[in-house]
Order: C-alpha cells, then sequence, then structure tokens
C-alpha cells in the first residue's frame, strides 16, 4: 500500500487524498506538517530534500513530490484525464496557472491569515497585494466557468481537484466568493461529484 506523506489542513495535500478517495485507491496516511517543523527533520528531508509536503512513496521505494504530478500519476487512465489531446493540454494549462497565480496569491494569504506562525509575514502591503492577486485569478476562473461546467469542458479533471482545493478555503484568506457566482456553482458541482471528501478526511 503506498504511503502519503501530508499536512491534514493543506489544499495542497488535500489534492491527492480528494483524488484517491475519489478513485478509491488505498494509502496509508502518515501525517507530516510544515508547522511544526517535521518536514525539515533529517529522516524526512531524505525521502524529499525539497521538504515539502505532501509526498507519495510506493510500495518498491519510489517516491513522487510535487502535489499536481501526483494528481497526473494517480489520474492516468481514470476519468479525471481527457482523452482529447487538446483537453489535456488545456487541463495542463490550468494546471500552471493553480501553480503560478491562484496558489501565491489565494493559498498564501489563506496561510498568512490562519496560521500563528506566519503572522509576522502578514504585512499590509503583502495581504493587499495577496488579495488583489487573488480576485484577479477569481475573476479569470469565473470567467471560464460561465462558459463549460469544469475548466476543460464539460467533465471534470484534475485540474478541477487542483483548483478546488484552495478556492473551496478562500474565504479563509478573506475573499468573498459572492462576487463569483459561476466559481461557486463549480464548488458545489465538484463537491457533488462521486466521492467527495472534505479537506479533513482520513482513510479509515
Amino acid at each position: 500500500m503506498p504511503k502519503l506523506y501530508s499536512q491534514i489542513d493543506s489544499g495542497n495535500c488535500y489534492k491527492p487524498r480528494l483524488l484517491m478517495a475519489k478513485l478509491a485507491l488505498p494509502f496509508e496516511h502518515i501525517s507530516i506538517s510544515s508547522t511544526d517543523g517535521s518536514t525539515r527533520k533529517p529522516e524526512f528531508l531524505a525521502k524529499n530534500p525539497n521538504g515539502k509536503v505532501p509526498l507519495l512513496e510506493f510500495d518498491d521505494g519510489r517516491l513522487l513530490a510535487e502535489s499536481n504530478a501526483i494528481l497526473l500519476h494517480l489520474a492516468e487512465g481514470s476519468r479525471f484525464i481527457p482523452e482529447d489531446a487538446y483537453d489535456r493540454a488545456l487541463m495542463y494549462q490550468w494546471l500552471f496557472f493553480e501553480q503560478y497565480t491562484h496558489e501565491p496569491n489565494i493559498a498564501v494569504r489563506r496561510a498568512l491569515l490562519v496560521y500563528p506562525e506566519r503572522a509576522k509575514d502578514a504585512t499590509p502591503e503583502r495581504l493587499a497585494a495577496t488579495l488583489e492577486g487573488g480576485n484577479k485569478a477569481l475573476l479569470v476562473m469565473e470567467s471560464q466557468l460561465q462558459k463549460t461546467p469544469y475548466f476543460t469542458g464539460n467533465n471534470i479533471s484534475v485540474a478541477d481537484i487542483a483548483l478546488y482545493a484552495y478556492t473551496h478555503e478562500a474565504n479563509r484568506g478573506g475573499y468573498d466568493l459572492s462576487a463569483y457566482p459561476s466559481v461557486s456553482k463549480w464548488l458545489s458541482r465538484v463537491a457533488a461529484d462521486e466521492g467527495h471528501v472534505p479537506i479533513g478526511w482520513l482513510p479509515d
């Protein structure tokens, strides 16, 4: 059984747990957190020198880091990877958007406001910058979701899993999702998809 090293309240760690739940893939969860220094311990750094979670360890000892890479690997051959080559490219487009535009603002602002150890970094300037950047990202999402129910068209994909993780927690970062009705409806669609579990879910 593969082992997933993850932090229970991290959106990036929620991504693979959510997908594995939807795919009914068994795994052992190992709780580890950047907030208590456990990701910087030598035994974890030996597995991931980048010192970040999530990290997936396979039965044969192979390791895979980075949340979106884990999503793409686990979803191979499933309904979460579009068969059409162009739709797959769109999926990658939105995965890159999530990491370079969405996560650095929405996830970071949430962290600044939620985690006490990050409070020292929550300067008015940074909070203002991430609020502006996050709202721009939400506006881009709103524009697409006015046209299609999911980011690659009519079917859910790993792009939706990736973007759902921190978007559904955006209110904790001070974002007003009522200003983005199509995003709000999309959140409900993803939550209604078969096998959905909340961010705090862990396997039995």
